[in-house]
Protein backbone atom coordinates (compact mmCIF):
# COMPACT_ATOMS: atom_id res chain seq x y z
CA UNK A 1 0.00 0.00 0.00
CA UNK A 2 1.23 3.76 -1.16
CA UNK A 3 2.20 5.83 2.04
CA UNK A 4 1.11 8.73 -0.10
CA UNK A 5 -1.72 9.41 -2.65
CA UNK A 6 -0.97 11.28 -6.22
CA UNK A 7 -2.93 13.95 -5.11
CA UNK A 8 -1.20 14.73 -1.51
CA UNK A 9 1.94 14.93 -3.19
CA UNK A 10 1.12 17.08 -5.80
CA UNK A 11 -0.37 19.02 -3.55
CA UNK A 12 2.58 19.29 -1.18
CA UNK A 13 5.29 19.56 -3.99
CA UNK A 14 3.63 21.33 -6.89
CA UNK A 15 5.59 24.81 -7.61
CA UNK A 16 2.80 27.75 -8.81
CA UNK A 17 4.54 28.88 -11.72
CA UNK A 18 6.04 25.97 -13.65
CA UNK A 19 7.09 28.78 -16.15
CA UNK A 20 9.44 30.70 -13.56
CA UNK A 21 12.97 29.54 -13.06
CA UNK A 22 13.43 26.65 -10.08
CA UNK A 23 15.91 24.83 -8.84
CA UNK A 24 14.83 21.98 -6.13
CA UNK A 25 17.61 19.62 -4.73
CA UNK A 26 16.09 16.01 -3.52
CA UNK A 27 18.14 14.74 -0.91
CA UNK A 28 17.94 11.87 2.01
CA UNK A 29 19.82 11.96 5.09
CA UNK A 30 19.54 9.68 8.68
CA UNK A 31 19.18 11.40 11.73
CA UNK A 32 23.09 11.83 12.54
CA UNK A 33 23.64 13.59 8.90
CA UNK A 34 24.70 10.84 6.99
CA UNK A 35 23.53 11.21 3.02
CA UNK A 36 24.96 7.37 2.38
CA UNK A 37 24.83 4.02 3.73
CA UNK A 38 27.57 2.24 2.67
CA UNK A 39 28.44 4.45 0.01
CA UNK A 40 24.92 4.51 -1.27
CA UNK A 41 21.94 6.80 -0.37
CA UNK A 42 19.96 3.10 -1.16
CA UNK A 43 20.30 1.67 2.82
CA UNK A 44 18.30 5.35 4.01
CA UNK A 45 15.59 5.12 1.38
CA UNK A 46 12.06 3.35 1.77
CA UNK A 47 9.29 2.85 -0.31
CA UNK A 48 7.46 5.96 0.48
CA UNK A 49 10.81 7.89 -0.11
CA UNK A 50 10.47 6.09 -3.40
CA UNK A 51 7.10 8.03 -3.98
CA UNK A 52 8.57 11.14 -3.55
CA UNK A 53 11.44 10.19 -5.09
CA UNK A 54 9.13 9.45 -8.65
CA UNK A 55 6.94 12.37 -8.18
CA UNK A 56 9.96 15.34 -8.35
CA UNK A 57 11.02 13.09 -11.08
CA UNK A 58 7.42 13.53 -12.77
CA UNK A 59 7.63 17.42 -11.87
CA UNK A 60 10.86 17.94 -13.33
CA UNK A 61 11.88 19.39 -17.09
CA UNK A 62 15.60 18.73 -16.12
CA UNK A 63 17.02 15.99 -13.60
CA UNK A 64 21.00 17.02 -12.56
CA UNK A 65 23.66 14.82 -11.57
CA UNK A 66 26.75 14.86 -10.19
CA UNK A 67 29.09 12.14 -12.46
CA UNK A 68 29.96 10.39 -9.31
CA UNK A 69 26.96 10.01 -7.82
CA UNK A 70 25.43 8.90 -11.48
CA UNK A 71 28.59 6.32 -11.53
CA UNK A 72 27.77 4.72 -7.48
CA UNK A 73 24.21 4.91 -8.05
CA UNK A 74 24.17 2.90 -11.33
CA UNK A 75 22.00 5.72 -13.57
CA UNK A 76 20.59 4.39 -16.65
CA UNK A 77 18.61 6.02 -18.92
CA UNK A 78 16.28 8.90 -17.57
CA UNK A 79 13.23 6.83 -18.24
CA UNK A 80 9.44 7.32 -16.22
CA UNK A 81 6.75 4.57 -15.64
CA UNK A 82 3.49 5.15 -17.57
CA UNK A 83 1.89 6.84 -15.06
CA UNK A 84 4.01 9.45 -14.85
CA UNK A 85 4.16 10.23 -18.86
CA UNK A 86 0.44 10.21 -18.84
CA UNK A 87 0.29 12.82 -16.43
CA UNK A 88 2.67 15.13 -18.34
CA UNK A 89 1.56 14.57 -21.66
CA UNK A 90 -1.87 15.78 -20.42
CA UNK A 91 -0.31 19.00 -19.52
CA UNK A 92 1.98 19.45 -22.49
CA UNK A 93 5.08 18.32 -21.40
CA UNK A 94 7.66 16.28 -22.88
CA UNK A 95 7.44 12.44 -21.58
CA UNK A 96 10.64 12.62 -20.06
CA UNK A 97 12.50 14.75 -17.99
CA UNK A 98 16.09 15.47 -19.78
CA UNK A 99 19.38 14.08 -17.73
CA UNK A 100 22.11 16.55 -17.45
CA UNK A 101 25.52 15.56 -15.96
CA UNK A 102 27.53 17.41 -14.01
CA UNK A 103 31.04 16.46 -14.39
CA UNK A 104 35.16 17.86 -14.93
CA UNK A 105 36.76 14.99 -15.78
CA UNK A 106 34.06 13.76 -18.59
CA UNK A 107 35.27 9.93 -16.79
CA UNK A 108 32.11 8.71 -18.94
CA UNK A 109 31.66 6.15 -20.93
CA UNK A 110 29.19 7.25 -24.30
CA UNK A 111 28.44 3.47 -25.09
CA UNK A 112 26.82 3.32 -21.55
CA UNK A 113 22.98 2.84 -20.95
CA UNK A 114 22.66 6.27 -19.54
CA UNK A 115 23.20 7.80 -23.32
CA UNK A 116 22.36 4.64 -25.26
CA UNK A 117 18.72 4.65 -23.59
CA UNK A 118 18.09 7.79 -22.99
CA UNK A 119 14.48 9.01 -24.33
CA UNK A 120 15.85 12.46 -24.77
CA UNK A 121 19.68 13.66 -25.66
CA UNK A 122 21.21 14.28 -22.22
CA UNK A 123 23.45 17.29 -21.23
CA UNK A 124 27.26 17.15 -20.22
CA UNK A 125 27.80 20.03 -17.92
CA UNK A 126 31.39 20.61 -18.00
CA UNK A 127 34.20 23.55 -18.64
CA UNK A 128 36.53 24.51 -20.95
CA UNK A 129 39.58 23.07 -19.58
CA UNK A 130 37.87 19.22 -19.52
CA UNK A 131 39.57 16.65 -21.59
CA UNK A 132 39.10 17.61 -25.27
CA UNK A 133 39.03 14.21 -26.52
CA UNK A 134 36.47 13.33 -24.28
CA UNK A 135 34.20 16.21 -25.06
CA UNK A 136 34.68 15.42 -28.44
CA UNK A 137 32.94 11.46 -27.68
CA UNK A 138 30.30 12.17 -25.95
CA UNK A 139 29.20 15.45 -28.15
CA UNK A 140 28.23 12.15 -30.72
CA UNK A 141 25.85 11.63 -27.73
CA UNK A 142 24.97 14.21 -25.77
CA UNK A 143 24.86 17.79 -25.56
CA UNK A 144 28.49 19.14 -24.27
CA UNK A 145 27.37 22.45 -22.45
CA UNK A 146 30.83 25.03 -21.24
CA UNK A 147 29.91 26.59 -17.86
CA UNK A 148 32.99 28.35 -17.07
CA UNK A 149 36.25 28.11 -17.79
CA UNK A 150 38.24 26.21 -14.98
CA UNK A 151 35.30 24.90 -13.31
CA UNK A 152 31.90 24.11 -13.73
CA UNK A 153 30.37 27.17 -12.46
CA UNK A 154 26.12 26.84 -11.00
CA UNK A 155 25.16 30.49 -11.86
CA UNK A 156 26.32 29.58 -15.17
CA UNK A 157 24.80 26.35 -15.19
CA UNK A 158 21.80 27.80 -14.00
CA UNK A 159 21.50 29.83 -16.83
CA UNK A 160 22.05 27.63 -19.54
CA UNK A 161 19.23 24.98 -18.50
CA UNK A 162 16.78 27.98 -18.48
CA UNK A 163 17.55 29.18 -22.04
CA UNK A 164 16.86 25.77 -23.11
CA UNK A 165 13.25 26.22 -21.55
CA UNK A 166 14.37 23.47 -18.72
CA UNK A 167 12.69 26.05 -15.75
CA UNK A 168 12.25 22.90 -13.51
CA UNK A 169 15.63 21.67 -12.09
CA UNK A 170 15.62 19.03 -10.59
CA UNK A 171 19.41 18.23 -8.92
CA UNK A 172 19.72 14.44 -7.19
CA UNK A 173 22.88 15.33 -5.57
CA UNK A 174 25.37 14.26 -4.80
CA UNK A 175 26.94 16.08 -2.07
CA UNK A 176 29.53 17.67 -3.70
CA UNK A 177 27.39 19.40 -6.80
CA UNK A 178 24.50 19.68 -3.44
CA UNK A 179 27.27 21.98 -2.13
CA UNK A 180 28.61 23.61 -4.80
CA UNK A 181 24.98 24.64 -5.67
CA UNK A 182 24.13 25.87 -2.11
CA UNK A 183 27.83 27.64 -2.18
CA UNK A 184 26.93 29.82 -5.24
CA UNK A 185 23.25 30.60 -3.85
CA UNK A 186 21.84 29.63 -7.02
CA UNK A 187 19.29 26.80 -5.14
CA UNK A 188 15.94 27.91 -4.43
CA UNK A 189 14.68 24.44 -2.57
CA UNK A 190 15.25 21.63 -1.14
CA UNK A 191 13.80 18.18 -0.27
CA UNK A 192 15.03 16.52 2.66
CA UNK A 193 13.89 12.92 3.53
CA UNK A 194 14.85 12.16 7.27
CA UNK A 195 15.81 8.87 7.82
CA UNK A 196 14.61 6.91 11.22
CA UNK A 197 18.26 6.27 11.61
CA UNK A 198 21.47 6.41 13.24
CA UNK A 199 24.31 5.83 10.60
CA UNK A 200 27.40 6.41 12.63
CA UNK A 201 30.87 5.49 10.71
CA UNK A 202 32.39 8.43 8.31
CA UNK A 203 28.91 8.13 5.51
CA UNK A 204 29.11 11.74 3.67
CA UNK A 205 27.49 14.65 5.34
CA UNK A 206 24.89 16.48 3.00
CA UNK A 207 26.95 18.68 1.54
CA UNK A 208 30.66 18.37 1.12
CA UNK A 209 33.78 20.47 -0.81
CA UNK A 210 32.15 23.06 -0.26
CA UNK A 211 33.12 26.43 1.21
CA UNK A 212 31.40 27.20 4.69
CA UNK A 213 27.60 28.27 3.95
CA UNK A 214 25.48 29.74 6.64
CA UNK A 215 22.15 30.34 4.73
CA UNK A 216 19.16 30.21 6.59
CA UNK A 217 16.32 28.60 4.90
CA UNK A 218 12.56 27.98 5.73
CA UNK A 219 10.41 25.33 6.36
CA UNK A 220 7.57 25.39 3.50
CA UNK A 221 6.27 21.46 3.83
CA UNK A 222 6.09 18.66 5.94
CA UNK A 223 4.87 14.85 4.88
CA UNK A 224 5.64 11.73 7.37
CA UNK A 225 5.40 8.24 6.69
CA UNK A 226 5.56 6.45 10.07
CA UNK A 227 9.08 7.73 11.21
CA UNK A 228 10.22 8.93 8.09
CA UNK A 229 9.93 12.62 7.42
CA UNK A 230 9.78 14.43 3.99
CA UNK A 231 10.71 18.02 4.75
CA UNK A 232 10.42 20.65 1.82
CA UNK A 233 12.57 24.14 2.48
CA UNK A 234 13.01 26.98 0.88
CA UNK A 235 15.31 29.72 0.53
Amino acid sequence: MSAFTEEELLAAYSVADRDEAHLRANMIASIDGAATHAGLSGGLNSPADKQVFDLLRRLADVVIVGAGTLRAEGYGGLRLGEVDVAWRRERGLADHPVLAIVSSRLALDPGSALFTEAPQRPLVLTHGESPGRQQAALAEVAEVVLCGQGAVDPVRMRAELVDRGLTQMLCEGGPHLLGTLAAADVLDELCLTLSPLLEGGDGLRLTRDAPLVHRPMRLAGMLRAQDMLFLRYRC
